[in-house]
């Protein structure tokens, strides 16, 4: 039996609070009581001033909030900057120490669990190991749209998993790893900021149509990404061709040999269209597959079309947040 739960990456509404529309309290008073999600995810350098040490103030506050709205802190999203000096990367024990503070942090919030991005040092890890099985903070590693299965870094994780054989160590999966077609609202933005370039769109979208994506793609034929940059007349449209290499276009039987591991989901969006359904990734056979294989955790809404949004514009994150929690509450009560 499965048992998925679903909740709203507050990442998802950082437009929100950064331009204070709204407060963290109505942000999650949002998530629970209009959207019915019982979960919550939040980047505390986003949204408590001080991180990773914020003051006994900032944590009282976040104390009402989630006293408040019983709701359940997930996930903190923890983040190690290797890159503080100019002339070398943080030592093992130096990124250690800024790691431990987050997995500190995370057990005084409440949460369960950490996100790393998957480029973090298995080193660094390991040594923290102890310190969040004393603390009982799971470290998950995000397995993200251009940084997936295919990469060095992630195999390495697996490695250390397999040999550690931590319950305190997992996979948050960002279900960006299942395009089966290129955001458009991505192309949508770059088109109104001056790119014209029909020829590279259709390249783009043809290797979807393929069943594949161009990251997959230019990994395996490395000579065809200096041709199309070659193909790019303008800045715009080469970063609009290293763009399309971040959304991958995986089987779901990829997560096969990983299900054990699977600690969290993170349900990636860019676009809700208005017959209720995202753009570019199947949730239905997403969510099917889960409850095949009887996932029991959060799937929390992480909404990206925020940063495609043209200057002028208004950012839609309330609407296309809701529109993605009534399609999760159809398709996992379905």
């Amino acid at each position: 039996m499965s048992n998925i739960k679903r909740g709203v990456s507050l990442y998802s509404l950082q437009d929100q609070y950064a331009r204070k529309k709204m407060t963290l309290d109505e942000i999650v008073d949002f998530v629970k009581n209009s959207m019915g999600g019982t979960g919550i995810e939040i980047i505390p350098d986003q949204m408590l001033p001080g991180s990773p040490c914020p003051s006994a103030e900032t944590l009282a506050e976040w104390d009402r909030i989630i006293e408040k709205h019983q709701i359940v802190p997930v996930c903190s999203g923890t983040y190690v900057n290797d890159k503080l000096y100019k002339n070398r990367l943080l030592t093992v024990r130096e990124a250690a120490a800024n790691l431990e503070k987050g997995i500190h942090l995370a057990h005084r919030l409440g949460c369960s669990m950490i996100k790393l991005v998957s480029t973090t040092r298995t080193e660094v890890v390991e040594a923290v190991l102890p310190e969040a099985e004393k603390c009982k903070i799971t470290i998950t590693s995000e397995i993200h749209g251009g940084m997936s299965f295919n990469m060095p870094y992630v195999q390495d994780y697996v490695r250390l998993m397999e040999r550690l054989q931590s319950p305190y160590l997992g996979f948050t999966i960002d279900t960006g790893i299942f395009c089966r077609r290129h955001p458009r609202v991505s192309t949508r933005y770059f088109r109104l900021l001056g790119m014209s370039n029909p020829y590279l769109e259709s390249y783009i979208e043809d290797l979807f149509a393929q069943g594949t994506d161009p990251n997959a793609y230019f990994i395996a034929h490395p000579e065809k990404m200096g041709e199309m940059m070659e193909k790019c007349t303008t800045e715009l449209e080469r970063l609009y061709l290293v763009y399309s290499t971040g959304y991958d276009n995986n089987p779901l039987t990829i997560l096969d040999d990983y299900m054990p591991y699977v600690k969290y989901i993170h349900g990636k969006f860019w676009e809700m269209t208005e017959e209720g359904k995202e753009y570019s990734i199947p949730y239905d056979e997403v969510i099917s597959y889960l409850k095949g294989k009887g996932f029991d955790g959060y799937i929390n809404t992480e909404y990206e079309g925020n940063r495609f949004t043209p200057p002028g514009e208004m950012i839609q994150e309330i609407e296309q947040v809701s529109r993605h929690q009534k399609m999760l509450k159809q398709l996992i009560e379905g």
